[in-house]
């Protein structure tokens, strides 16, 4: 990155380039400075490019919400005119001179390392004397940049990564096997989720409309806001939801049991709406009869956190819902006699003699 009066230059080696990476450098360069430009002018690269053209580029969204946070307009050069970047173009040069070719004989472990090497040099670049004119680029920076470019905001920006959701019967949205509560009048409704490394925001037709710090506990975590609720789940504290409990008890006795199971497994009985919700479908296409009597199985098996509908789910497609249940008075079967397979009336007998 190079300033186009004084010439002050930035560099630093990175990982990828990745938008990512490109974004990153780039809000490290304005640190360098500690001052915005009005203008930025980077190469038609696709990490800040999605759609190059001569004159009317689209620009990469990460890239140019990166840029309104720091009110820069990015303008990038057209391609195969290197002149549109001239001062950045002779920076490459001189940054390859006097930095890279001083450590092409250095070996560094990491990427760390080899960028304070960088910033070494770079501080060096910067405060060595001008050929033709006084003084150096630091001395032309502060005397001619630095006042006519816009200070660093107060928060440094940080990149979000975007994605689509649909708003859940229970008012959350799932992001990375964890759910985010938005107001439960947007059941339904189709939004937006932009999450960054320390808060989570949701957006329906480009209004935030809720927000959460990131959560990084297991998955399946919940993170609900009590004014999300609707009235009647924030007045019944412990609340039972009898219409899922009355629809399991209808389609069968075994279903109830497994629906009842699955509500008591949360604090609040409608985060496992979803799971009980999808049992409702599980009914529709294999029948009352098959998922009553595959939630018996599923309650015999289940172990001490209860049965849930992915064993319900496992026993239907493996059709085991059909298979009597082991009872203690059952001898085991065995399907294949060899000579190599001994059992366990081999060992019974070695214990006698």
């Amino acid at each position: 990155m190079v300033l186009g009066a004084s010439n002050c230059t930035f560099a630093e080696a990175s990982e990828t380039q990745t938008t990512a990476d490109f974004i990153a450098s780039t809000v490290r360069g304005f640190e360098y400075f500690g001052c915005v430009p009005e203008i930025a002018v980077p190469d038609q690269l696709r990490a800040a490019v999605t759609g190059p053209d001569r004159y009317d580029p689209e620009i990469n969204p990460a890239c140019l919400e990166m840029a309104e946070h720091y009110g820069v307009a990015v303008i990038p050069a057209r391609p195969r005119k290197p002149k549109d970047k001239a001062k950045v173009e002779t920076g490459v040069l001189i940054v390859q001179r006097w930095i890279l070719a001083r450590l092409r004989n250095r070996k560094f472990f990491s990427l760390a390392e080899l960028n304070a090497a960088i910033a070494e040099l770079l501080e060096e670049l910067n405060t060595r004397p001008f050929q033709k004119l006084e003084g150096c680029r630091r001395s032309a920076f502060e005397s001619i940049d630095r006042p006519a470019m816009r200070p660093l905001p107060a928060k440094r920006f940080e990149q979000g990564e975007w994605k689509k959701a649909k708003v859940n019967v229970d008012y959350h949205v799932d992001f990375e096997h964890r759910h985010y509560s938005v107001p439960c009048t947007l059941i339904g409704a189709h939004v937006e989720i932009r999450a960054t490394l320390s808060t989570l925001e949701v957006f329906h037709d480009r209004e935030r409309v809720a927000s959460h710090s990131r959560s990084r506990g297991p998955k399946g975590t919940y993170v609900t806001v009590r004014e999300h609720m609707p009235k009647s789940h924030r007045d019944y504290g412990k609340w039972p939801p009898e219409r899922m409990r009355a629809w399991g008890n209808s389609v069968g006795p075994n279903v109830g049991k497994v629906v009842e199971a699955i509500l008591a497994r949360y604090r609040n009985p409608e985060f496992g709406y979803r799971g009980v919700l999808a049992i409702t479908r599980d009914a529709k296409r294999v029948g009352n009869e098959r998922l009553d009597a595959a939630c018996a199985r599923a309650l015999a098996v289940a172990g001490p956190s209860g049965p849930t509908r992915k064993s319900v789910v496992t026993i239907l497609k493996r059709g085991l819902e059909s298979v009597p249940l082991p009872t203690e008075d059952d001898e085991p079967t065995q399907f294949l006699h060899h000579e190599h397979l001994r059992g366990g009336a081999y060992y019974d007998k070695e214990k006698t003699e």
